[in-house]
């Protein structure tokens, strides 16, 4: 029987980030119960059979800033639809100044084993540019209470490439969390998405963006912190302690199947990617998901899907597993985009593996334009 993942999407908000682009709401939360109504009936609703679920990942917005009760219910009845494996790996993310001791007690109790915390920075001045609602001090409260209410697989969110951030103020970050040891650390480049807040603020040059050598830079600088301290970079953006790898992202750059739940979730079955809708107001009225076809795969599609996903791995793709998914060697049915990279110092090839070089790191999109 296949495996798939589960990813429910929870988007309320206290406030917005102003780099958040995502489909969110901020002062929406009286419509909290009726949301997690229509999120009951389309996971009720679901029709795909035929599997177990090994991960099940709660993202937003800001999933913490609901009632826990609402939270558990959704969880429950996941359980209840769908056969979860034993050691299904179960993820919330919340962030500091939403959550207090017995709302993490009463997630773990429900069955979540895996927290994300996003910090983003360290420092004030620099949370204050983005707009998160968190000082320092309430996430350091925030990890050390989830600690305590038994949590033990715990990964913190940071960023760089912020507005008048320093080399320096991503080293403060990075040292402030190592010290607390969490198992897992995320590390995203900003994204200055169109028509956000920030992106309007940056119109006006009210802050400064790093230049891209200053950002190579702390990137570069970032992975010899953690690396040093015991995290494997497994991913672009992605450090881990041994065996605290997030599965559930694994399997989306695996090319793995998910069902998505909730407004605006994506999901990739049976080779096709759909999403429902973005409008909150229609998906609680209608209770559905008024789903939207995004791409039907053809054979050529998947193959490059799989080659792109794949590469955003340090370990990269491997040969044989391409060869047993689709019954060709990679190397000749990309013989053409691969012997480019390669010569261009982008892609390495070894014995089972074709992954990206050093350089390649710096210039993935590059890479990843190849088998678009």
């Amino acid at each position: 029987m296949k495996k798939i993942g589960i990813y429910v999407h929870i988007p309320f908000c206290k406030r917005k980030c102003k780099y958040c682009d995502f489909v969110s709401f901020e002062n929406c939360l009286d419509s909290q119960d009726e949301y997690i109504n229509s999120l009951l009936k389309e996971i009720e609703d679901c029709d795909k059979t035929g599997f177990t679920v090994n991960t099940i990942y709660f993202g937003g917005g800001t999933p913490s800033v609901i009632s826990e009760d609402l939270i558990v219910k959704v969880l429950e009845k996941i359980k209840t639809k769908f056969t979860v494996e034993e050691d299904c790996e179960i993820t919330i993310e919340v962030n500091p100044g939403t959550v207090n001791k017995e709302k993490l007690e009463t997630y773990y109790k429900a069955g979540f084993n895996r927290i994300s915390i996003g910090l983003q920075s360290s420092s004030e001045r620099l949370l204050k540019i983005i707009g998160r609602i968190h000082n320092y001090e309430e996430f350091y409260n925030c990890l050390k209470m989830a600690r305590e209410v038994g949590f033990e697989n715990i990964n913190v969110d940071l960023m760089l490439g912020l507005p008048n951030q320093t080399n320096d103020d991503l080293v403060d970050s990075l040292n402030k969390v190592i010290f607390l040891n969490p198992n897992h650390i995320s590390l995203y480049s900003l994204i200055l998405e169109e028509n956000t807040p920030l992106e309007k603020e940056m119109r006006i040059d009210l802050y400064k963006l790093p230049t891209d050598d200053e950002e190579r830079d702390m990137y570069d600088t970032a992975k010899k912190i953690l690396e040093r301290n015991g995290y494997i970079q497994y991913e672009i953006s992605n450090f881990a302690k041994k065996g605290f790898e997030s599965k559930h992202n694994l399997n989306c750059w695996n090319q793995e199947e998910y069902l998505g739940f909730g407004v605006a979730a994506h999901s990739y079955f049976d080779k096709v990617r759909y999403s429902n809708t973005t409008n909150l107001q229609d998906y609680i009225v209608n209770q559905k998901a008024n789903v939207t076809i995004n791409e039907v795969q053809t054979p050529e599609g998947e193959k490059k899907e799989y080659m792109m996903l794949g590469l955003r791995k340090l370990e990269g793709v491997s040969i044989s597993a391409f060869e047993r998914k689709f019954e060709i060697n990679p190397l000749f049915y990309f013989r053409f985009e691969i012997s480019k990279l390669v010569d261009e110092d982008l892609l390495e090839v070894d014995l089972d593996n074709i992954r990206m070089t050093r350089r390649g790191l710096d210039l993935a999109n590059i890479i990843f334009e190849e088998f678009i």
